[in-house]
């Protein structure tokens, strides 16, 4: 095999993998390697794999077998959580020429420059400790960048394989997450999003989550710092006070509850009951009130009745949520709910699914009510048809007519109408 000189990036599930992409992508460049579309037809193709559900490990395999349908020469590396848990199945694969866990995926970029005859299997155990990434992570196909402060999760939920794939729970050395944020910040980047597997539980000896969040809002030129999904029994209160206040944090919190009682609650190994997520949340709306409030619920537990499915609906109808992602539930590798019996028909867990998203639609629509004919402030991402979009900082998704170039400005906008899933708006002229 000679030494490739263009390489493909492709990135599958969560923020994390985006940031660490993002990484890649930079390494790539400093190295001198050309990166490109999946349509140039690269030498080799980097795959930053997602096993949170069945689909991600059944998207992978249908990837493969596209990109060697659409270039046969190629070599493919399959890197992080698949590679960590599916390695042997991964390694099978045509074309794959690495497979490398999580532990060393941000080697990939030298290891594909190193001349192999046969496929190698990189996926050592993941250690217990704190980490710097050396790279910044400047994302140059988004206007937010993503910022890896924290990986790994010793919470055990009983679904959820993560533990397994992205190994114990582990920080970012302070200093260097700093360091990077202003790279990034210096780079362009407006707004950061802090991402992690449980970023609540960030810890670099003295230095907690919040006191990462108020130093990294002290940046000049940071004009937005957004918290992505973070477990409810790791939130301090002071991010709230924060939120509330004057400063680049955003109103915004995307909190998983999972389910809605505290039957299924307890088989799920959750940390929190019903009763303490909806005070958590019925404080924190009354401190901040236009705060965007997302979660993450799963359909058809093991074990959840008809009963018990319309406790969690009645529920997620009451609280005051902008939108919810829904789940369908899927046994994982690993995952101890899988030796639950009590299993429910694929059916009615289908069923379930759309009442809820339905719900989240209403929900979602409720909130974006509110804000017809109020001035807020848009960060412009994205541009089609002489749309721009972007986001207020409490997530509402806005776009504005405009024959200008807007990408990455952040302008008040006067919010007049919802179209689908966004808001229309004009901006305010200054």
């Amino acid at each position: 095999m000679t030494l490739p000189t263009s390489v493909a990036l492709y990135n599958q599930g969560c923020r994390l993998n985006q940031a660490e992409t993002a990484t890649l992508e930079q390494q790539l460049i400093t190295q001198g390697i050309q990166v490109v579309d999946m349509h140039a037809h690269p030498e080799v193709v980097i795959v930053n794999t997602c096993t949170v559900t069945e689909n991600g490990d059944a998207d992978t395999r249908r990837l493969v077998s596209k990109i060697v349908r659409d270039n046969p020469k190629c070599s493919i590396a399959l890197i992080g959580c698949q590679a960590q848990i599916l390695k042997d199945q991964l390694l099978k694969l045509p074309n794959v020429k690495w497979v490398v866990g999580n532990a060393n995926k941000l080697t990939i970029t030298d290891l594909i420059q190193q001349p192999v005859d046969q496929p190698q299997l990189v996926v050592p155990k993941i250690e217990r400790q704190s980490f710097v990434v050396e790279t910044a992570a400047i994302d140059l196909r988004h206007t937010r960048a993503n910022l890896k402060v924290q990986d790994g999760c010793d919470f055990y939920c009983s679904f959820c394989v993560i533990p397994f794939a992205r190994g114990p729970a582990r920080s970012r050395v302070f200093e260097d997450a700093i360091r990077d944020a202003v790279h990034l910040v210096s780079a362009g980047h407006r707004e950061l999003v802090l991402t992690g597997i449980n970023v609540g539980t960030y810890a670099d000896g003295s230095k907690r989550f919040p006191d990462l969040i108020d130093t990294l809002c002290r940046i000049d030129g940071l004009k937005r710092l957004r918290i992505s999904s973070i477990e409810p029994t790791t939130v301090d209160w002071n991010i709230i006070e924060l939120m509330a206040a004057e400063n680049p944090l955003c109103q915004y919190l995307h909190l998983p509850i999972q389910s809605g009682t505290d039957d299924i609650l307890e088989r799920m190994s959750r940390k929190y009951s019903v009763a303490e997520y909806v005070s958590f949340v019925n404080r924190a709306v009354q401190l901040v009130p236009d705060i965007g409030l997302g979660t993450d619920v799963i359909v058809g537990f093991p074990g959840e009745t008809d009963q018990l499915f319309n406790q969690t609906a009645e529920l997620l109808d009451s609280l005051p949520f902008s939108y919810f992602h829904v789940f369908s539930y899927s046994e994982r590798l690993y995952a101890r709910s899988s030796k639950q019996t009590d299993k429910i028909s694929p059916a009615e867990i289908h069923r379930r699914s759309k009442v809820l998203r339905d719900m989240s639609q209403r929900k979602k629509s409720a909130f974006m009510t509110r804000h017809i004919g109020r001035e807020v402030l848009v960060l412009f991402e994205s541009e089609k048809r002489g749309w721009w979009t972007g986001l207020t900082e409490n997530y509402i998704r806005v776009s504005v007519r405009s024959t200008e170039t807007l990408e990455n400005q952040l302008l008040p906008v006067v919010l007049t109408q919802i179209e689908g899933d966004r808001m229309i708006g004009s901006v305010v002229k200054q």
